[in-house]
């Protein structure tokens, strides 16, 4: 899974961690690393073509910027949507741990990293580039699908 160069990029504050895995899982490259601080988030930003999302008023007031003023994830992501038009893309899933790209898995190579039951049945996996972390789609699928829908995303 690699994701579209037309898609926006973020950068995510300390305070956003739930916001960043969801946008990863939507397929958006998002950088989220607890401890950045505010001069980091706008290097960052700055190298990467990166907007920033933010719970930090005064780091709101950057250029890229979105303060992210609610608490619960469904409104920041519509909050993000309506700035940025979301949408997801299956093809451009990210890993929801580090933000690496997802590269297809071979079943049999997976023997003996998964759970049996997601190797009964699963055809298909995925491996982070970055971490090692490895993906299927599991019981949990169902749900951040429906969550996308619920929110117009997919």
């Amino acid at each position: 899974m690699t994701a579209g160069d037309d898609r926006p990029r973020f950068v995510a504050d300390g305070m956003l961690g739930s916001l960043a895995r969801w946008l990863r899982m939507l397929g958006y490259d998002t950088v989220y690393r607890k401890h950045l601080d505010d001069d980091e988030i706008i290097q960052l930003a700055s190298t990467e073509n990166r907007h920033i999302l933010t719970r930090d008023k005064e780091l709101a007031n950057r250029p890229g910027a979105t303060y992210i003023e609610p608490d619960d994830l469904d409104s920041q992501l519509e909050l993000v949507n309506t700035k940025h038009g979301l949408s997801f893309n299956e093809g451009a899933i990210r890993c929801s741990a580090c933000n690496g790209g997802l590269v297809d898995f071979a079943k049999g190579d997976v023997v003996g990293q998964v759970p049996e039951g997601a190797l009964a049945s699963n055809e298909k996996f995925w491996k982070c580039e970055a971490c090692g972390k490895i993906y299927w789609r599991g019981s949990h699928w169902l749900g951040i699908l429906e969550r996308f829908k619920k929110l117009n995303l997919a």
